[in-house]
């Protein structure tokens, strides 16, 4: 059986919804999809001791980094990046899986990855307080966008974009009925229910 591997990356400080949409995403797309293929989705830190997220939540990684090995995905959500920024070593390890692995970003997470060079000269998306942090890397931000998928690096827009990025993914490395089921099963319905202030 094909064995897919995900590894979506958290740390001290990492914006819950960031990480936890493309988790629900991508392991109900493993569930529905154990009969053809074996998808697994691993919550990725320095160490697997409990990080502390953006607000507050604690969260167990299930593997270190440095014992992650090669994965066929992987999510690097957004947050309180600055010390990510100032990682060099963290951001070779990005560039060197970058080589054989569909990177994948949620939020400013595009900003660690255009520090790291990933995004140099490449269409993205990001959150909008990042659009222009992000276009003074060198990065054609489409601050309208989503999500843009430029092939071997997927970045979306803020927060809940990672929903609709991690259905895209499963639209794309399976079938746009898998997309749909995943869809449904978690009823998610793009329409945004609060309505815009200047319509009341």
């Amino acid at each position: 059986m094909e064995r897919f591997r995900i590894g979506i990356w958290v740390w001290n400080g990492v914006e819950e919804l960031d990480f936890a949409g493309p988790y629900e995403v991508l392991t109900a797309w493993a569930r529905m999809a154990r009969d053809e293929r074996e998808i697994s989705v691993q919550l990725v830190a320095e160490s697997t001791e409990p990080i502390t997220c953006s607000h507050g939540l604690r969260v167990i990684p299930d593997v270190a980094l440095a014992d992650l090995g090669p994965v066929d995905l992987f999510v690097h959500p957004g947050g309180q990046v600055g010390p990510l920024l100032e990682d060099e070593a963290f951001q070779q390890q990005l560039r060197d899986r970058a080589a054989s692995t569909l990177m994948t970003s949620v939020c400013n997470g595009a900003v660690v990855y255009g520090h790291a060079g990933l995004l140099t000269g490449r269409p993205a998306a990001t959150h909008w307080s990042a659009v222009e942090s992000l276009a003074e890397l060198g990065v054609r931000v489409d601050p309208d966008a989503r999500f843009v998928d430029d092939g071997t690096v997927v970045t979306s827009a803020g927060v809940s974009a990672g929903i609709d990025m991690s259905l895209h993914l499963v639209e794309r490395l399976h079938s746009e009925e898998a997309a749909e089921l995943v869809r449904r099963y978690i009823q998610y319905e793009p329409a945004a229910p609060v309505r815009r202030a200047d319509a009341l």
